[in-house]
């Protein structure tokens, strides 16, 4: 007797459980009418505050403390448990119907801007901040900025499923995914040990992105791992995950597009920055 799983011959769907089993299927595009809401700012974000949401709130609000204006948005959640990502209105901006989806109405016409990594460049490079001109410096920031497009779906879809939102625990994927994650905090360890910041001695989008994935997992605010992970052992991660925390930029950026938490923790919509203001007013 074996409790082996023998794949068939053709896979077909069938219910999954967990957190997410019975929101994806294996088909593409909207699953029913609802357009999105559009407010009074160029740019209209339509996210929700997981670490990919929080990449381009917090770049956002990294902007617009600069005294750039023209970065001033407006931010509506998708709910993503409820399905809102597919939305007819949400799959023409991004027919992956997977959240963060730009749209920057500034100029003529509309330029819908879909995946976090791409919103990142696209504002960085938009509003000529956070992203160097000298070709060496910005190939370092972009050589982070797909390394973290790259392993981050090891963490959150890899290690965060099976460790933390699974309906059953299984040894091999959780070893398997535990192996890589560590490796992962051990190659930003070992970079943060000669540089101040991800790339070099400037702050980037190279932090912005990779911030929200590793700096809130070696804070102890993911997957509730720290202990498993020993994330205390990454010394340089965390002093670099720390210090971004400070920037009151990250501290704005974190909090929006956030369904649940507390009143100064989580605000669903962002329209001004007194949304937040307010929020962070209710800090004890």
């Amino acid at each position: 007797m074996t409790n082996e799983y023998i794949p068939p011959k053709v896979w077909t769907n069938e219910q999954q459980g967990g957190t997410w089993g019975s929101i994806n299927r294996p088909e593409a595009g909207a699953r029913f009418e609802r357009e999105l809401p559009v407010g009074e700012h160029p740019i209209q974000l339509y996210s929700m505050g997981t670490p990919n949401g929080q990449k381009v709130t917090i770049l956002l609000e990294e902007l617009l403390a600069k005294g750039i204006s023209e970065a001033e948005y407006d931010a509506f959640i998708i709910k993503i448990g409820d399905s809102d990502q597919f939305s007819s209105g949400f799959v023409d901006v991004n027919p992956n119907s997977k959240i963060p989806a730009l749209v920057d109405r500034s100029g003529e016409s509309p330029i819908n801007v879909f995946e976090s990594g791409s919103i990142l460049l696209y504002l960085a490079e938009k509003f000529g901040h956070f992203i160097p001109q000298d070709i060496a410096e910005r190939t370092k920031v972009l050589n982070w900025l797909f390394w973290l497009q790259g392993s981050a779906p090891y963490l959150g879809g890899g290690f965060g499923h099976f460790y933390h939102y699974a309906p059953e625990k299984y040894e091999y994927p959780i070893n398997r995914f535990t192996m890589e994650a560590k490796r992962q905090l051990d190659v930003l360890d070992k970079q943060l040990a000669n540089n101040t910041y991800i790339a070099g001695e400037e702050y980037s989008i190279a932090d912005i992105a990779i911030w929200p994935w590793y700096g809130n997992l070696v804070l102890g605010n993911a997957y509730n791992a720290a202990e498993f992970l020993d994330v205390d052992s990454y010394q340089n991660v965390q002093r670099w995950a720390k210090a971004i925390l400070e920037r009151p930029a990250v501290q704005r950026g974190r909090i929006v597009n956030k369904p649940m938490g507390e009143p100064w923790e989580a605000i669903e919509e962002r329209h001004s920055a007194e949304d937040i203001d307010k929020a962070l007013s209710l800090k004890p």
